[in-house]
């Protein structure tokens, strides 16, 4: 991605060096770039010796979704959320299935629509919008933006809500943790060659960023996208699930995405839903208790139950609630189970109402 070059705005995490060179901080990969040169997302550069960012505050989009489609299905549910995005990753996953936003052949912040971080919060509070999702595309290549985003919502009351691959430093984690309320976070494989391969990251990393998150408080699911022959072995999601409960603990939402063919990867047939059954299946067996599936028909796999009594508790349907039977503190009406929801339920549908951009 290379354009014609609007400074923008400085960025802040990064170290100068000599002879002009800078390292970006903002991910793992801690870019060495030279005077005029860009990072590996593409979104950074160094102009006389010090680093900017392209994409502060230029959005791609602005729409009011529901909090189901991140997928967050613990969280505020029901509510609707202000979904904002820029451009550019700090993955190159060849069956990204937003490749137009994260892996542009040419960025030109010209073309994209600037919104001062005050203005998003307006919009989160004209459109009634509990939360601001930053979605789409990787929100911690933005991160200057996100937070200054964040500072503001948090004197309204608002919360923040990334949608991330999860590859990020440890000190700008430390800076962006106290400002996350909940997160969903893209788990592509559970191999260190999967990553190094195809998304030019470490799992490591990610790994490390979900621990953290829990660790500080944030709400937290993961996704996985099951692809056939890449990431979809019983052995591989048994070592996931195994994962998943002794770091998060068996109450943390787990959902496994169906793959469809995208991008680069147009050989592959979409991911037979007997695949997500079985991963469904591997998970309960490793003591996970909300398991969901995404992207199937039907809305199979999108039902919360009780894992005391084995009521349903919640149905769904696309990205809708159907039906609500948990009591005002998220008690199951059945037994009494409390069912591990943060917020409350939210009802609404605004965005059948609000795309602003």
């Amino acid at each position: 991605m290379r354009q014609q070059v609007d400074i923008g705005v400085e960025a802040r995490f990064y170290v100068e060096l000599e002879e002009g060179y800078v390292q970006c901080t903002i991910c793992p990969r801690r870019c060495t770039i030279k005077p005029g040169g860009y990072g590996f997302c593409g979104t950074r550069v160094n102009i006389d010796g010090r680093l900017y960012s392209l994409i502060y505050g230029r959005l791609t989009a602005m729409a009011v979704d529901p909090i189901e489609k991140k997928p967050l299905y613990h969280f505020w549910p029901g509510s609707a959320t202000l979904s904002i995005s820029s451009i550019g990753c700090s993955f190159r996953c060849p069956w990204c299935q937003n490749w137009h936003l994260s892996q542009p052949a040419r960025l030109n912040t010209a073309d994209l629509e600037y919104a001062d971080p005050r203005s998003v919060v307006e919009a989160a509070k004209r459109t009634e919008c509990p939360s601001i999702s930053i979605t789409y595309n990787e929100p911690i290549i933005w991160l200057e933006y996100d937070l200054d985003v964040a500072r503001e919502a948090k004197k309204e009351g608002i919360f923040i809500v990334f949608v991330t691959n999860g590859y990020i430093s440890a000190e700008a984690l430390d800076e962006a943790v106290h400002f996350i309320d909940a997160a969903n976070v893209d788990i592509k494989a559970f191999k260190e060659d999967t990553y190094r391969e195809y998304c030019k990251g470490e799992l490591r990393e990610v790994l490390r960023t979900v621990a953290e998150f829990k660790r500080k408080g944030v709400h937290v699911e993961t996704t996985t996208l099951l692809i056939p022959g890449l990431n979809d072995s019983l052995e591989e999601v048994r070592a996931l699930c195994k994962w998943l409960y002794d770091e998060l603990g068996p109450d943390t939402p787990v959902h496994f995405s169906r793959f469809y063919p995208h991008f680069k990867f147009t050989h592959l047939p979409p991911t037979p839903i007997d695949s997500l059954r079985r991963a469904r299946r591997v998970a309960s067996e490793e003591g996970l208790r909300f398991v969901y599936l995404g992207n199937v028909p039907g809305g199979e796999g999108s039902t919360t139950y009780c894992p005391s009594c084995g009521e349903t508790v919640v149905e769904r349907l696309g990205f809708e609630v159907t039906a609500w039977r948990l009591s005002e503190d998220m008690r199951c009406r059945s037994c009494g189970f409390k069912i591990p929801i943060a917020g409350r339920y939210e009802p609404s549908r605004l965005w059948t109402r609000y795309m602003l951009f």
